[in-house]
């Protein structure tokens, strides 16, 4: 019988993880929390394809896993860095930005202190309600491990689901080892097929597709790089000190209780804080290289703007697009090599991962999630075990959702919530607390097939 369970293990899991212990460290063995989290992939990973050398970070290093919720904590990007006797050279260094490869180590090795709470390689494929009295008071949290069809059953008052992020891909597009997505170019790059025509097509106008752009153009210095975009240019990320007031804490309360049509109001005018939006650094670095291209008058660097690829066609060496010049209407023909997708992503829907709990799960009219303040969601009446979905509920909590923002409060508000429902609801008539519980307890048949 575990208090917590984690699906998923990244950057928002792991600063519960943390809370966690923290709180453990703090309090009699009696009164410690026992989790476990589950994570499908093999080992720690965050966005591995993306470690360009050279990128850094969009977020200040104050916003890491602990920080903002404990100044104090040994898990903070500080006590790593003195851990490995880099502090005084950051601090030389003069960001707030850190490398993002140096940050992915940050991560790494939080993860790493926190290796008996974890298991890589098991995946969760249900959630299924138990009934207890009457009421569904526990969650049994089915998984499997390293591809075995074989299931692993853990029993949980409290279900913390933080699928993360996967990517967005056009309508139509298959995968295949000539078109693919930025978060895989690393790995991609590294088992290239032949290129033909030296030609590589990015598409997307966000902070991923000028990296992506950008690296292309440095490390194959004899290709072509064509960029397109449906925008004119690339727009510079709102990054003042005021509309970063977004990402504050604070921010997510207003953002929660305003009305639905504040909260879309509110997304509409600050989308350019993370949406399709560039470092001003990295804008001007493109247009200087594009321009000194045209001044030496050999061009390998072409932005193809205020464009949409209509159509793709799988080639026996590459692929052709179609691209409507949307000023004009006209159609350009372009085959290339390779087409990156830098296209975003979007929070993985956890209705996906619910399972037979799904219609214990109350939901809106338009079929999402109702999610309270807590990130836990509203249940059906006779309901005690709960659920909760950080990272997927922009819709009511803001911007900051699915980001770095605020994942060190939003883990303490989640663990602060687990602990005052715990000290809210009398004990389980009846209900054993250890192993045996598995056979105390009858778990509710889906309803659904």
């Amino acid at each position: 019988m575990h208090d917590i369970i984690g699906v998923g293990f990244g950057p928002s899991n792991i600063a519960l993880a943390i809370a966690i212990e923290e709180h453990n460290s703090s309090v009699s063995a009696g009164a410690a929390l026992r989790a476990v989290f589950l994570e499908r992939q093999a080992r720690f990973g965050w966005h591995r394809g993306m470690l360009i050398d050279g990128a850094t970070m969009q977020v200040s290093f104050l916003k890491d896993l602990v920080t903002l919720r404990n100044p104090s904590s040994s898990f903070s990007f500080l006590s790593y860095l003195h851990s490995r006797n880099r502090l005084v050279d950051f601090i030389n260094h003069k960001t707030m930005f850190p490398l993002r490869a140096e940050f992915h180590a940050y991560l790494e090795w939080a993860a790493g202190r926190l290796s008996d709470v974890v298991e890589y390689g098991a995946e969760v494929v249900d959630l299924r309600p138990v009934v207890h009295n009457g009421e569904i008071a526990y969650i049994d949290v089915i998984s499997r491990h390293g591809g075995s069809s074989e299931e692993i059953v853990r029993r949980a008052r409290n279900v913390v689901v933080a699928a993360g992020l996967e990517p967005r891909l056009p309508d139509g597009i298959q995968i295949d080892e000539r078109t693919w997505h930025n978060h895989e170019l690393l790995h991609r790059l590294g088992q290239l097929p032949a290129m033909p025509r030296g030609r590589f097509v990015v598409l997307g106008a966000g902070q991923s597709a000028a990296e992506v752009t950008e690296h292309l153009h440095t490390r194959f210095p004899q290709a072509e790089v064509y960029s397109i975009f449906a925008r004119y240019g690339f727009s510079p990320a709102d990054n003042s000190g005021f509309v970063n007031q977004i990402f504050d804490p604070v921010a997510v309360d207003e953002f929660y209780h305003a009305p639905d049509s504040v909260r879309a109001m509110l997304i509409g005018y600050h989308r350019g804080t993370n949406y399709s939006a560039v470092d001003m650094d990295l804008i001007d670095e493109l247009y200087r290289r594009t321009y000194q291209e045209k001044v030496q008058g050999i061009r390998r660097l072409h932005f193809l703007r205020a464009s949409r690829v209509e159509s793709f066609e799988r080639l026996p060496d590459g692929v052709r697009l179609n691209i409507r010049a949307l000023s004009t209407g006209e159609i350009h023909v372009l085959d290339t090599d390779t087409v990156v997708l830098a296209t975003g992503y979007h929070a993985r829907d956890p209705r996906r991962v619910l399972g037979g709990l799904a219609d214990s799960c109350l939901t809106q009219d338009d079929g999402r999630l109702q999610v309270r303040r807590d990130y836990s969601v509203e249940t059906i009446p006779g309901t005690t075990a709960n659920v909760y979905v950080p990272g997927a509920s922009e819709y009511a909590h803001g911007i900051s959702s699915s980001l770095l923002s605020n994942i060190s409060v939003r883990a303490g508000e989640i663990l602060a919530s687990i602990r005052g429902r715990q000290e809210m609801e009398a004990p389980l008539a009846g209900a054993p607390a250890g192993p045996e519980a598995a056979d105390a307890l009858t778990p509710q048949a889906p309803p659904r097939s």
